[in-house]
């Protein structure tokens, strides 16, 4: 047995016990190194999200109609840009896969690594659960095997993808990026048919709220309405901050990384941006609203289902089995480098013979078809998860801020254009998106910070006395407490 001490030296950081763990430790807690390369990465970056093109942002149009989500997508559009610029930074100094709670460890200490960590898997724990429901209603909507939504679709979902990230990286990495083309390809196929009936007027067609301070036919429901739109405007973008949790498994992630991100987060705005245009021209923002399949409804248009429009909701299916498989990836990640380093239960950091971390891709599996066949709400699960998102952006853009201006001489392989500048842009921003959850649905903030304060007493009990010292991410906070004390001296 060794022995860790992991005696509370880094900043922040409240005392804490030693905390005994095997030799083999580590060991038997290996990712495989190198599976993956800059376009895997970006596969995985723009896989997260393309889901959200094909349903979800619509609902913002209900809120804040066109003019209201197209500022609302603007700004949060931004906030991810800037936030994605930040991240690379910080990938590239700390390449391992705790990511953002890697991040806000050695900046803010063990507690801002765990509240941040805990964020992420709120967000990579519930969207997945949430898709599988909108898998299930699309596989019993176009008739597939003659199957209808319910549980064994949703069992299938977890069953079938989860096993294939027990495969192996590699494998799990290559399959979603074939299924995340098929997505993005038929986006664009979408796009250049809906194109052809497009119309301006169509754009403003919601009724105007007169009541509404500042409302206008493209503001309909005043500028209130741009605020509460914000948790839809992320839909184009939500999930590409979680490239950084692949960075224990890429190749040369120093470099691979911030390339990866920038990629990812130039894809996603060039289709949000056609998808979202092309759509309300093309059948009017007041169709779209309420519509559980937007681009569905906008190929067909006045005459019924069309080619077009059969073919994009068999593509639609594509795109949410590529976010599913993306966020299953990320949420075991997460999951995997807070257990290893004693924040959570360690047997969760366990991997099998193919390096895959199996409790850590099981255990949310098990929680995640629980909540999908138990309640069959994914509007509230998703927004439950933007809640959780939203408090890690805040969280993480404030550790680049803290680093920057904490230890200006760090080693850093890629600068952030701008540096605390652009992170303070996404943190007020995040901090804006994370207010704007309450105004969409209270409830789901409530269940988020229900599930937030037992997992904080959790830690303020019993796993902050036994954290390992050992695991990178711990490593890399006692090195800058180190060399904290060596500048006191």
């Amino acid at each position: 047995m060794t022995l860790e001490d992991t005696s509370g030296t880094s900043p922040g950081g409240a005392a804490s016990r030693p905390s005994a763990v095997p030799d083999d430790y580590l060991r038997r807690r290996a990712l495989r190194r190198g599976s993956a390369g800059w376009l895997l990465l970006t596969g995985l970056g723009v896989g997260y999200v393309v889901s959200g093109d094909y349903s979800g942002w619509n609902i913002g149009l209900a809120q804040g109609g066109f003019g209201g989500l197209a500022v609302a997508t603007l700004l949060m559009g931004t906030m991810y840009a800037c936030l994605v610029l930040a991240l690379a930074e910080l990938s590239a100094i700390l390449p391992a896969a705790g990511g953002g709670y890697g991040f806000a460890r050695r900046a803010l200490g063990p507690w801002g690594g765990f509240l941040t960590g805990t964020a992420i898997l709120i967000e990579y724990v519930l969207a997945p659960a949430a898709i599988s429901i909108f898998i299930g209603d699309y596989v019993g909507s176009l008739g597939l095997f003659g199957l209808e939504s319910g549980w064994p679709v949703h069992l299938a979902c977890f069953v079938v993808f989860i096993g294939v990230h027990l495969w192996g990286v590699g494998e799990a990495l290559r399959f979603s990026l074939v299924v995340t083309a098929v997505a993005v390809v038929a986006l664009l196929v979408f796009a250049a048919g809906a194109f052809t009936d497009f119309r301006v007027d169509r754009l403003d067609d919601i009724p105007v709220d007169a009541a509404a301070f500042g409302a206008s036919s493209w503001l309909p429901y005043g500028l209130l309405g741009i605020w509460a739109a914000f948790p839809f405007g992320m839909w184009f973008f939500l999930g590409v901050e979680g490239v950084p949790l692949a960075a224990e498994e890429a190749k040369d992630p120093v470099r691979s990384m911030p390339r990866a991100l920038a990629l990812s987060m130039g894809v996603l705005a060039v289709l949000a941006l056609l998808t979202f245009l092309a759509a309300t021209g093309a059948r009017g923002s007041a169709a779209l609203a309420d519509a559980g399949n937007p681009l569905v409804v906008a190929a067909e248009g006045d005459g019924g289902p069309t080619g077009l429009s059969r073919f994009v909701n068999y593509a639609g299916l594509a795109g949410l089995v590529a976010s599913f498989f993306s966020l299953v990836y990320a949420g075991s990640r997460q999951l995997f480098a807070l257990s290893r380093a004693g924040y959570l239960p360690r047997f969760l950091s366990l991997t099998n013979r193919r390096k895959a971390p199996y409790p850590g891709l099981l255990v949310p599996g098990v929680i995640g078809f629980s909540l999908a066949a138990g309640s069959g709400d994914g509007a509230r699960m998703l927004n439950v998860a933007v809640f959780g998102a939203t408090l890690s952006y805040a969280l993480m853009a404030l550790s680049h801020i803290v680093l920057r201006r904490r230890e200006p001489g760090l080693a850093r392989p890629y600068r952030t254009p701008g540096g605390a500048l652009t992170s303070s842009v996404a943190l007020v921003l995040a901090l804006a998106a994370l207010v704007a959850t309450f105004l969409v649905d209270v409830v789901a903030a409530g269940l988020a910070l229900g599930v937030y304060a037992v997992a904080a007493a959790y830690f303020a009990l019993y796993s902050r006395h036994r954290l390992v010292a050992s695991a990178p991410e711990e490593e890399f906070a006692a090195l800058a407490a180190a060399e904290a004390e060596l500048d006191r001296r």
